[in-house]
């Protein structure tokens, strides 16, 4: 009879111990498994440890897709660990997508557990959503790094993108569309590629004293070639001498012109900057860059104005041609143009102007706590917070900040004779200048925010698109009448003001002075 009972009881803990261990490895006939029309098997993936993610996106994701894996092919898995490997292509670091996690499951999936093929499935799909991410909006926000950023975020449904890539779409195909798609982004990463053709850089850094010019010699002539050849700005010579020849003049016009100089020829302590930026410091610039333009705008209008603000260049664009091109003043370091998006709206003629915030405090108010005189030869009246005008004698600098400065309109107004406006919460806008010879500087970070145009009369005309009421002559007519009058610009013409300091140009590399310094610190950022 004792037996008996233990070999039943035997039997039923047999049953039992398989009854659990059917529980814990669902078969397909459990229905923790289910087989897609192409008869691949789809696992569950637990929605509790989906949620230890505190991830929306990621929930949302596997709530779309009924919480069963969806990178259920090798050739879907691979496919995204191959992309996942080339974000350095695009300035990224693969290092953030856990690549080699990824790489270390697929390599022996095979042996996997049900568990550890959900805990894989998730994992994958963190790192595809954040690439994703990064690709279409970036991976810093600028607004947490910069004061002086208005454009909008760049947004995407990153999980519909992906379930339509599941359903049948290319994965890499929607890859594709998440990278920007703007021409200069596609030669930021060419010239990514061109940097990394270049061979490691051990060559010593240059120094001069005064300048050089063709004709003198100098033992930094050597390095100086050295540098030129390195660069390809000038063709490798069997032996180098110390004297500045014509061959060596044409390779430094050359590299002063691909990085903004004045391309005279004359080797100053600009050109010797530049030539002593290392290939680690131009490709550190050129991956900041990409981010930058990670965060500008998708698809920009069918007509529209762009500043590079530290090319100090304007164009305009009419259906991606280039229309007119005009050289800019921009903001000093101290009062930086800002970088932002708007809509043209109208410009002004014989303006006046209000003098901002920041210039009447750190300019207006102590010249004329000076010199009572300074508000007269500037043609400045000054107003109450009633609208009366205050006499100069009865000036308070007490209470100089509540009052109203404004510069009447004539040739001596520093916005010119004309300003074009747009909405913006940095109180900016495009205008002439009373100091029309600033244009003939190489450096043009020279004004207080706005943006200065060269010969702003014919930009205006071109803007107003409206030649019986507003050509270059009915303008000029109007200047000359010295009264304030606006034109609405009634065609849709969006602006532009970014800050982008290198991409590549007929298969050669271009920078521009990092104005504002704020290359290698994003470059910093991205690789924290």
């Amino acid at each position: 009879m004792y037996r008996f009972v233990l070999i039943a009881a035997l039997f039923f803990f047999q049953i039992s111990c398989k009854e659990k261990e059917v529980a814990y490895t669902p078969t397909l006939k459990k229905g923790a498994e289910d087989l897609t029309k192409d008869g691949i098997i789809r696992h569950v993936v637990d929605s509790t440890y989906v949620a230890t993610f505190e991830n929306d996106s990621l929930t949302s994701f596997y709530k779309m897709n009924g919480f069963k894996t969806v990178w259920n092919t090798s050739q879907a898995r691979q496919l995204i660990i191959e992309e996942l490997s080339k974000a350095d292509q695009e300035g990224l670091d693969p290092k953030d997508y856990n690549l080699n996690d990824l790489d270390r499951n697929e390599k022996k999936v095979s042996s996997l557990t049900e568990k550890e093929i959900a805990s894989y499935d998730v994992q994958m799909t963190l790192s595809v959503q954040k690439y994703l991410a990064h690709l279409t909006r970036g991976k810093l926000n600028p607004k947490e790094l910069y004061t002086d950023w208005d454009l909008t975020t760049n947004q995407a449904e990153i999980n519909l993108l992906l379930t339509a890539a599941i359903a049948g779409d290319s994965l890499q195909t929607v890859i594709e569309k998440a990278k920007p798609n703007h021409i200069v982004y596609k030669k930021l990463k060419e010239a990514l590629v061109l940097i990394n053709k270049f061979p490691t850089d051990t060559l010593k850094k240059i120094e001069i004293s005064g300048k050089l010019k063709v004709k003198d010699t100098s033992q930094s002539l050597i390095d100086i070639k050295r540098r030129l050849m390195y660069w390809k700005d000038m063709k490798a010579q069997d032996s180098l001498t110390s004297l500045y020849d014509p061959e060596t003049e044409k390779g430094i016009r050359q590299f002063q012109s691909r990085h903004g100089l004045a391309a005279d020829g004359v080797i100053g302590a600009s050109t010797i900057m530049a030539l002593n930026i290392s290939k680690n410091v131009r490709k550190e610039q050129i991956i900041a860059n990409l981010e930058r333009w990670r965060w500008f705008p998708r698809n920009m209008s069918e007509h529209y104005i762009i500043i590079n603000i530290p090319d100090y260049k304007l164009h305009t664009v009419f259906k991606n041609d280039t229309t007119r091109t005009h050289n800019v003043i921009v903001g000093t370091s101290k009062r930086k143009t800002p970088v932002l998006s708007s809509k043209l709206s109208y410009a002004v003629f014989n303006p006046t102007w209000t003098v901002p915030p920041t210039i009447l405090k750190e300019d207006i108010i102590p010249a004329t706590t000076r010199n009572r005189g300074y508000l007269a030869k500037k043609n400045i009246t000054v107003y109450d917070k009633n609208g009366k005008e205050v006499e100069v004698s009865n000036w308070n600098p007490e209470k100089a900040l509540n009052y109203r400065y404004v510069q009447s309109p004539g040739t001596y107004n520093s916005l010119g004779m004309v300003k074009i406006m747009f909405p913006n919460n940095y109180t900016v806008y495009l205008h002439d200048t009373n100091h029309r010879e600033y244009f003939d500087k190489t450096n043009r970070s020279l004004s207080s925010g706005c943006v200065r145009v060269q010969n702003p009369l014919e930009l205006t005309e071109y803007l107003l698109d409206d030649k019986k009421n507003w050509s270059l002559e009915k303008i000029t007519e109007t200047l000359k009448k010295e009264k304030t009058q606006s034109a609405k610009i009634k065609n849709d013409i969006a602006i532009y003001q970014l800050y982008w300091t290198a991409w590549s140009h007929d298969n050669t590399l271009q920078f521009r002075p990092d104005i504002y310094t704020l290359d290698n610190a994003l470059y910093l950022k991205l690789r924290d």
